[in-house]
């Protein structure tokens, strides 16, 4: 049964990917982005778009939506520790006047893009639900607080929501019209693109943040998760969404990849030797951050298909070469 939806953010990385996949599944999308960071080649062919902010949902959402699905966000950690303001006034305070343009409209379900910075510095890992929510930077207590606001509408207006907390997500997607659907943001700041960027030539080496934790190789181990996994989760959180309640689930392959596993795996993968500087840990990072997805399994009925870090990487690999190919001819990046 086909429905309609509302994507806000739905031009960036993630948005955009389940917003393909809701129109392959027969759904109507349109998508609400305000293109600070997303873009607009980013939505896909079928969606209506509008260039708008979340602020102004009001504006477009009434009682013929089944759902939304809350991608827009700013989500630079490094920019929330030095422009905090920014991140409460979009995160926070965009999310506040969505629920009220989604309580006015009567539109009673929402699935939420979280992280899982909103658990900081674990204490066990895999990291379940019910850890310690602990957030180390401003974007981890904006997405905090707006999970608890979301819980705060299931319990006194009957919305029902699914929180989705995801780790890092990484490949791309090809959509059923052939466009590649990739991760690209200015500046970068995850791994996978940025030893990408190495391999393409657009950067001389990558640095290594710290080598002496104690993980296997001493360096940081992450739960990778493929992005058409993610929106997969997306849709069988649609409909997993119960009046009144908030589920709060984690997304993750349950097992991680070093930092020297992920460069050695684009080694494999591009052919490119890779260089690699060595460089002072970085403050807040721990040394294992992975998920448990056993509530996601057992709730949505999820299971990643896509775990093997050779496909994420190589799905990744061949969007960073298409980007790269169409700004060399001139076709944009």
């Amino acid at each position: 049964m086909s429905g309609t939806y509302l994507v806000t953010g739905g031009a960036g990385y993630v948005g955009s990917v389940v917003a393909a996949h809701l129109l392959e599944a027969g759904h109507r999308v349109t998508v609400l982005d305000d293109l600070s960071t997303g873009f607009r080649e980013g939505v896909p062919e079928g969606a209506e778009f509008i260039e708008g902010r979340i602020q102004d949902a009001a504006r477009w959402l009434d009682g013929s939506y089944d759902a939304v699905l809350h991608f827009a966000a700013s989500s630079q950690v490094g920019e929330s520790v030095t422009r905090p303001e920014k991140y409460w006034n979009n995160n926070v305070g965009g999310t506040m006047a969505l629920l009220d343009a989604m309580r006015e409209a009567g539109v009673r379900t929402l699935v939420f893009s979280s992280t899982a910075a909103t658990y900081g510095e674990p204490e066990e890992v895999p990291i379940p639900e019910d850890a310690l929510t602990a957030p180390t930077n401003p974007y981890g207590a904006t997405k905090l607080a707006v999970d608890h606001m979301i819980a705060n509408e299931c319990a006194a207006h009957g919305l029902a929501a699914v929180s989705l907390r995801y780790f890092n997500v990484a490949g791309a997607y090809r959509s059923a019209n052939g466009t590649v659907l990739g991760e690209r943001h200015d500046p970068e700041s995850h791994l996978i693109p940025l030893v990408l960027q190495v391999a393409l030539g657009q950067r001389e080496a990558i640095s290594v943040y710290g080598d002496d934790y104690p993980t296997p190789d001493g360096t940081c181990v992450r739960d990778y998760i493929h992005v058409a996994d993610l929106a997969e989760a997306h849709l069988l959180a649609l409909g997993a969404a119960e009046a009144g309640e908030h589920l709060v689930c984690n997304l993750g392959n349950g097992s991680g990849f070093s930092v020297r596993e992920v460069i050695r795996t684009v080694r494999e993968v591009t052919g490119h030797p890779i260089p690699e500087t060595a460089a002072p840990r970085r403050g807040g990072d721990p040394a294992f951050l992975v998920a448990s997805a056993e509530r996601a399994k057992r709730r949505l009925g999820w299971r990643p298909s896509r775990a093997e870090l050779k496909d994420i990487v190589a799905d990744a690999w061949a969007f960073a070469r298409e980007r790269a190919a169409r700004s060399e001819s001139g076709g944009g990046s």
